[in-house]
């Protein structure tokens, strides 16, 4: 029986997607450190953290962020104009801090401080990458990121990212990004990289 392999293609993520989406970064995210201090029950992280995944990608960056996906691996972007529009409004709120529960306080705080120290010059927006680790290697990842960094260069736009996770730093900075700040999360949480690349020309990439 010969075995299917996944496509590492890019392709638009609509809402039909979400439980693919719910899924994949699930798994991607279950040794994030940020994820962990969110979630820190092992028993129940699964769950919580597809409930998130799924009310966030649905309810804000299906509508008014630039999400793509491919059989392994999901990537959300926002654009310059779109900012403003990709917060979560109340209802959403009030869903993500149910899912919290009692770490709700600390999920506020850290939102809360990532976003002063935020670039306030227009950019284009990597808000979350992840994919199966079932399928590392295959290069999922490397082909959602190209895709969104072609479209912040084809604009004019630099890039921005956070990471709670040092071990992907190199990854990032294999596409250009270099280190912008280094934040101690409030309330004993982990620390976050926020990394940030100007706009390269076709050539330069």
């Amino acid at each position: 029986m010969t075995r299917m392999s996944t496509t590492n293609t890019p392709t638009t993520a609509t809402i039909d997607d979400a439980p693919l989406i719910g899924r994949t970064l699930t798994r991607a995210f279950d040794d994030d450190p940020m994820m962990r201090w969110f979630f820190p029950d092992d028993a129940a992280r699964e769950a919580a953290l597809g409930r998130y995944f799924t009310t966030i990608f649905t309810r804000q960056y299906v509508t008014h962020g630039v999400c793509e996906r491919t059989d392994a691996a999901a990537a959300f972007w926002v654009a310059p104009e779109a900012q403003d529009k990709a917060v979560p409004d109340a209802e959403t709120i009030s869903e993500l801090l149910n899912i919290l529960g009692d770490r709700a306080g600390l999920f506020r705080d850290a939102v809360g401080a990532a976003a002063e120290h935020a670039p306030q010059e227009p950019h284009w927006s990597l808000a979350l990458i992840g994919a199966d680790p079932a399928a590392q290697g295959q290069g999922h990842g490397a082909a959602l990121l190209r895709s969104g960094l072609a479209k912040a260069d084809a604009s004019g736009m630099p890039a921005y990212l956070e990471s709670s996770k040092p071990s992907n730093l190199p990854f990032y900075e294999h596409f250009g990004f270099t280190l912008r700040e280094e934040l101690q999360l409030p309330g004993g949480g982990p620390v976050l990289w926020t990394m940030w690349r100007e706009p390269q020309r076709t050539a330069d990439v």
